[in-house]
């Protein structure tokens, strides 16, 4: 498998940031996709809503219709904001794990363990864990054999 070439490290340390912060946006709103979806597809019934004739934060019931389950609130439905901030977030998190990926030149198994960092709840936030222990420890480890080894010859 072929190593990072130095002269890539700067752009790995970028990668590794924007994919940590992507990874923490990502877990949370998995978490709160996760508890939106306890409140409405459990016998609790529940979505929130702001605005609207609830008042400023509410909860409205979730009743079964005959194409399926209906909101009953009116408003700006914060639940279902969730779920499309979560599904187009989640593509940023995808652009940074392919970003991250590409430039340590792992191999596909490791990709596919990232993306799901997004679909997993808590899982995001144990990969980013992970990755950037073992980036900051492959780049600590490639630029001391860099500083120890001897220069070439005619190179001073």
């Amino acid at each position: 498998m072929p190593e990072p070439k130095a002269a890539s490290f700067p752009a790995i340390r970028g990668a590794l940031r924007f994919y940590q912060i992507a990874s923490i946006i990502t877990g949370v709103m998995l978490l709160l996709l996760v508890a939106e979806m306890v409140l409405k597809y459990t016998p609790i019934h529940l979505e929130l809503f702001v605005g609207g004739s609830g008042g400023l934060v509410w909860f409205a019931p979730v009743v079964e219709g005959a194409e399926g389950l209906m909101s009953t609130g009116d408003g700006f439905n914060v639940s279902l904001g969730i779920l499309v901030a979560h599904g187009w977030f989640y593509v940023v998190y995808l652009f940074a794990c392919f970003r991250m990926w590409s430039l340590m030149r792992w191999r596909f198994p490791r990709f596919i363990m990232l993306a799901l960092g997004g679909v997993i709840p808590f899982l995001s936030f144990f990969m980013e864990a992970r990755v950037a222990r073992d980036v900051k420890a492959y780049l600590a480890a490639r630029e001391a054999s860099a500083a120890s080894a001897p220069a070439p010859e005619g190179v001073r």
